[in-house]
C-alpha cells in the first residue's frame, strides 16, 4: 500500500470514526430526569495530573506491593484504568509535545536532529482549542516541549505559570521552603477557588516534576529524589526488593553499545550498591506517594467548591522508568518498562456500571488530546494521529478500526542508543539505527513478556521479521511527511 492511501485510510477511519460516534450519541434514548446517572451533557472540567518518570506498575492499584497511592486507587476504583496505555517516545520533552500537539515526534520535531517542534505543528495545541470551545486553560508545573525561540506558552493558556526542579524546594519569601509538587499543587488550589463565579468550564493542567531525579542538586539524606516533607520517614520501615529483572545474566545478554549507554551510567547514579538501592528507591517512592498526596488536597478543594460532580480527573505519566530491572536506570530503549505507563481516567458523570473497570485495549499519549477536545463537544483535528478515549470511558468497545500496533522511537546519538520501530499486540521490533548495520530486536510478548530473548536472527521468526521491518518502513516514512495543514474533521 502507498503512502498516499495509508495516509487516506488513516483520515478516512477518522472520519467513520467520529461519524458513527455521533450518530450513536444522536439516537440515544438517554435522558437526563428519567436517568440521574446519565452522563451531563454540559461540558465537563478537565483536571489532568502528570507524573514524570513514572512505569505503569508503581501504583497499588496496579497490584504494587509497597507504594502507597491511596488516591489514585480511589479515582481507579471510581473510574476506568487503562492497562496498556503507552508512549510513542519516552523522554519527558517528547511525551509532553505529543499531548500538547497530537503528533508523534516523528511528525512534529524538525528533521535536524534538535527536537525542537516545527511551527507548523503548533497550530492545533489542545489548550488552544480548548479556549476556543469556551474553556478557561491553566497550566502549572513543567514545561519542557522544545519550542521555537518566539513560542511563548504564556499566550497559549488563560493561567501560566512555570515551575520546575533543580531545586525541588523553592525558597519562600518567608526564608521556608517548598516542594514544587506542593507549590504546583497550591497553584492548582488557587484556580480552582479563582473558578467561583465563573461560568466557563476549566482545563487545568498540574504537571510535575516528580518523580524525576534531580541529578544537579543532590540534597543529603534524600539521594537523588527530594521528596515533599508530608512525606518524610514514609517506607523508612521497608526493605525494597531487588528489581525483578535483577539477575546479572539479564544485564550481559545485551548488546555492549546498551550495557556503556546512559541507562548503565545512571544505574551506576544510583542503583548499584544496596545501600544506594535502599536509599534511592525510598526516596523515588517517597516523591510518587507526594504526587498522590498533593492530588488529594487539589480534589477535596475541587469538592468543597462545588466542581467535582462535573470534572472529569485523569492521572498518568510521561514515560516509564527502569528502576534497576536490567541493570539499567532512565528510559529512552524500546522495553515496556520504558514505554509503558499508568493511565487512570475519572469521569463522575458515569453510571455505576461503567464505573471501577479494567479496559486493557491499547492507548497513547496521541489519544489524550483527541479524548480532552471529544469531552468538549470541539472537532478533533484532522492532523492528530491519536482517537479519542472516551467511547471506552463511557462503556464501549473500541471500534473494529482501532489501532493493532503503533510507531515508536528514539533519538540519542550521543550514546548510539537510536532507534525505531514497532509495538504490536504480540510482537515488538525495534532497529538501533546508530549501529552499522541496523542492530534488531525482535520480541514475541506472548511467549516472553519480560523482553529476554531477542528473536531477529531466529529463521522461525524470519517472515515476521519481514513483517515489522516494512511496518516501521512504512510508518516512519507516512509520519515524516504528515501534512499537518488538515481542516478540522467535525
Amino acid at each position: 500500500m502507498g503512502n498516499s492511501s495509508f495516509a487516506e485510510k488513516r483520515l478516512f477511519m477518522k472520519l467513520i470514526f467520529r461519524v458513527l460516534f455521533i450518530l450513536t450519541a444522536a439516537l440515544s434514548p438517554v435522558v437526563a430526569e428519567e436517568k440521574p446517572h446519565a452522563v451531563s451533557v454540559s461540558k465537563p472540567n478537565i483536571l489532568f495530573f502528570f507524573a514524570d518518570d513514572q512505569r505503569h506498575d508503581t501504583l497499588g492499584c496496579a497490584g504494587h506491593p509497597i507504594i502507597e497511592t491511596p488516591t489514585i486507587d480511589r479515582l481507579a476504583a471510581e473510574g476506568v484504568r487503562f492497562t496498556n496505555m503507552f508512549v510513542t517516545r519516552s523522554t519527558c520533552w517528547a511525551s509532553r509535545t505529543t499531548i500538547l500537539t497530537g503528533l508523534t515526534s516523528r511528525s512534529s520535531a524538525e528533521s535536524d536532529a534538535s527536537d525542537q517542534v516545527k511551527p507548523e505543528a503548533l497550530t492545533a495545541l489542545f489548550p488552544d482549542r480548548l479556549r476556543d470551545a469556551g474553556y478557561r486553560t491553566a497550566f502549572y508545573g513543567k514545561w519542557h516541549a522544545k519550542m521555537p525561540k518566539d513560542f511563548k506558552p504564556e499566550e497559549h493558556f488563560d493561567e501560566y505559570e512555570r515551575i520546575l526542579r533543580n531545586p525541588y524546594f523553592k525558597e519562600m519569601p518567608d526564608g521556608s521552603k517548598r516542594h514544587e509538587t506542593d507549590l504546583i499543587a497550591d497553584r492548582g488550589i488557587a484556580f480552582l477557588k479563582s473558578q467561583r463565579g465563573n461560568e466557563k468550564p476549566f482545563s487545568l493542567n498540574l504537571w510535575f516534576n516528580a518523580g524525576h531525579a534531580e541529578d544537579n542538586d543532590r540534597i543529603p539524606g534524600t539521594g537523588h529524589y527530594p521528596w515533599p516533607k508530608a512525606m518524610d520517614g514514609n517506607y523508612d520501615d521497608i526493605t525494597i526488593p531487588a528489581p525483578r529483572l535483577s539477575d546479572p545474566a539479564i544485564f550481559e545478554l545485551h548488546p555492549e553499545f546498551f550495557k556503556t549507554s546512559n541507562h548503565r551510567e545512571r544505574y551506576h547514579w544510583r542503583w548499584d550498591t544496596q545501600e544506594k538501592y535502599q536509599l534511592n528507591m525510598r526516596a523515588y517512592f517517597r516523591m510518587l506517594s507526594g504526587i498522590d498526596h498533593a492530588m488529594n488536597r487539589v480534589l477535596k478543594v475541587l469538592k468543597d467548591e462545588g466542581l467535582a460532580d462535573n470534572t472529569i480527573v485523569i492521572y498518568t505519566a510521561d514515560n516509564g522508568y527502569y528502576m534497576g530491572d536490567r541493570g539499567f536506570a532512565g528510559k529512552w530503549s524500546h522495553h515496556e518498562q520504558s514505554q509503558r505507563v499508568p493511565l487512570v481516567i475519572y469521569d463522575p458523570r458515569q453510571p455505576e456500571q461503567n464505573r471501577g473497570r479494567i479496559v486493557d485495549t491499547m492507548a497513547l499519549n496521541l489519544d489524550l488530546p483527541a479524548t480532552f477536545l471529544d469531552w468538549a463537544g470541539a472537532p478533533i483535528p484532522a492532523s492528530y494521529q491519536g482517537y479519542s478515549l472516551k467511547p471506552m470511558i463511557d462503556g464501549h468497545e473500541p471500534l473494529e478500526a482501532w489501532r493493532e500496533d503503533f510507531f515508536c522511537e528514539h533519538s540519542n546519538p550521543r550514546y548510539s542508543m537510536s532507534w525505531e520501530g514497532v509495538r504490536g499486540e504480540r510482537y515488538k521490533y525495534a532497529r538501533y539505527t546508530d549501529q552499522d548495520p541496523d542492530y534488531e530486536f525482535l520480541h514475541d510478548l506472548e511467549k516472553d513478556p519480560d523482553e529476554l530473548v531477542n528473536l531477529a536472527e531466529n529463521p522461525e521468526y524470519g517472515e515476521i521479521l519481514t513483517q515489522l521491518r516494512y511496518r516501521t518502513d512504512s510508518l516512519a516514512e507516512t509520519l515524516s511527511n504528515v501534512d499537518l495543514n488538515f481542516e478540522d474533521v467535525q
